[in-house]
């Protein structure tokens, strides 16, 4: 891939998760990066847009990639994976920008080899 990919992370909300994961690596030279929410009550919610903008989708659940997957049945959709981080980190917490890290930086590496 001679471009940046582009890396979609999506939680419930977008209000800490999806939200911490974007303010990380918001200057991040190997990729760029993009937060959305599921709910319709997220701050910003997942849109067609991101998806085809994606090269990668990241979520937090297993239930947020079936919700993606039967929302956006028609498109053909990116890789999605689950990093599999549960909903009681607060923004920026300390243990979630750790766990954060270590899985998108290996999930990108295995995914892109950057």
């Amino acid at each position: 891939m001679s471009r940046r990919p582009n890396i979609l992370v999506i939680c419930g909300k977008n209000k800490r998760r999806s939200r911490t994961a974007e303010f990380m690596f918001k200057n991040e030279p190997r990729f760029s990066v993009r937060s959305a929410g599921l709910s319709p009550k997220s701050s910003r919610k997942i849109s067609e847009n991101d998806l085809n903008w994606a090269d990668l989708v990241l979520v937090m659940e297993p239930d947020h990639s079936a919700k993606i997957k039967e929302l956006y049945r028609f498109l053909e959709l990116p890789k999605i994976e689950t990093l599999h981080i549960p909903d009681e980190y607060e923004f920026m917490d300390e243990d979630l920008v750790e766990l954060l890290s270590d899985k998108i930086n290996e999930r990108v590496s295995h995914e892109f080899g950057i």
